[in-house]
């Protein structure tokens, strides 16, 4: 199990809560139907990750415009720089991503997973 702030708990169950019609779609569509277990608004260190998966070590994050500024930008670097120092790999997609190329995001998302278990010889 991944050490993670204990103040980040509340915080990701409202999160849970609130989900954006985007981090619904890739849940309800895909994410939470596959066999191997999935956890969405994740605490791991002192981030929250949109979704986590364990046995991959594998984290997907959803950016919605917000997230285009330089100084998110930035941040979003070094939180993606932070998970990999976690033994985490990140994968990251737009919201448009999501609304123009659903099946296409998932598709990536089964392969990189595959790939990693396999890694990991799980």
């Amino acid at each position: 199990m991944k050490d993670y702030n204990k103040g980040n708990v509340a915080r990701a169950r409202k999160l849970r809560r609130e989900m954006t019609p985007w981090e619904r779609k890739l849940w309800y569509g895909f994410l939470r139907k596959q066999p191997i277990r999935w956890q969405r608004q994740k605490p791991l260190g002192n981030r929250i990750a949109d979704f986590y998966c364990a046995k991959a070590q594998l984290v997907v994050e959803l950016d919605g415009g917000g997230h285009y500024t330089k100084e998110r930008m930035e941040a979003d670097r070094l939180r993606t720089m932070e998970l990999n120092e976690m033994s985490l790999h990140v994968l990251r997609y737009t919201n448009r991503e999501i609304d123009t190329r659903f099946a296409e995001v998932c598709d990536v998302i089964d392969r990189v997973v595959r790939e990693r278990l396999t890694a990991f010889g799980r």
